[in-house]
């Protein structure tokens, strides 16, 4: 397999997952943009964005769908549930959750705090960032009595959904819109944060110049 990455970017999903599930693969760290830096990715993803993630004759480009891949194809089932359990469905929606729910909104508001930040669109902004965490109830709900969102145990669901939250305060989105996460919100962050595989993901890169925030520019272009 390989994978290529900017720091900070989505694609820290999948570096995440490779790294919990021990599996082989060859990295390639871009700095950001990569359209401008390295014009040649263009020829491996057309679209310029990332992750991209090349296996076989399967390319994919999607960051929570890589991670239900991989689950999937190298039956990592400590990572994922398999279609019989009864939580399978909480499963799916939680990992389609972080990017169709979660990760959307902060898209926009990163696009007018950063991309356009002109007086008139700070509004704009602050409105997006706060339906984020607005966007965080269901989460918020679940998290009062479980430690994780599945099957009581961390899965890829979590590495999902966790992202959402790392970008959000990678990006000190609550101090510009005036809201902060739940304490059992936060103390699951910071469960994340503590895992080593996280730690060894997030760390892959540091040189490249390639910031969390960057990658919001190169998704809306």
């Amino acid at each position: 397999m390989k994978l290529w990455h900017c720091r900070g970017a989505r694609s820290l999903r999948a570096v995440w997952a490779l790294e919990e599930m021990g599996l082989d693969y060859d990295i390639h760290v871009m700095p950001f943009p990569p359209r401008l830096f390295e014009p040649d990715y263009l020829e491996v993803n057309a679209l310029g964005t990332i992750p991209f993630l090349k296996d076989g004759d399967t390319e994919m480009t999607e960051s929570s769908a890589i991670c239900h891949y991989l689950v999937e194809r190298y039956r990592q089932w400590d990572f994922g549930l398999k279609a019989d359990h009864p939580e399978y469905g909480a499963y799916l929606n939680w990992l389609y959750h972080s990017d169709a729910t979660l990760t959307f909104p902060q898209t926009i508001a990163m696009r007018y705090f950063h991309l356009e930040p002109t007086p008139e669109k700070q509004p704009v902004a602050v409105d997006y960032g706060k339906w984020f965490y607005a966007r965080l109830r269901r989460l918020d709900a679940h998290l009062e009595n479980h430690d994780w969102l599945v099957d009581n145990r961390f899965t890829v669901a979590d590495i999902a959904v966790g992202y959402a939250l790392y970008l959000a305060d990678t990006l000190k989105l609550g101090e510009a819109c005036g809201r902060e996460f739940r304490p059992q919100t936060a103390a699951y962050l910071e469960r994340l944060r503590a895992r080593p595989a996280f730690q060894r993901a997030d760390a892959i890169g540091e040189d490249s110049g390639s910031k969390a925030e960057d990658f919001i520019r190169e998704d809306e272009s």
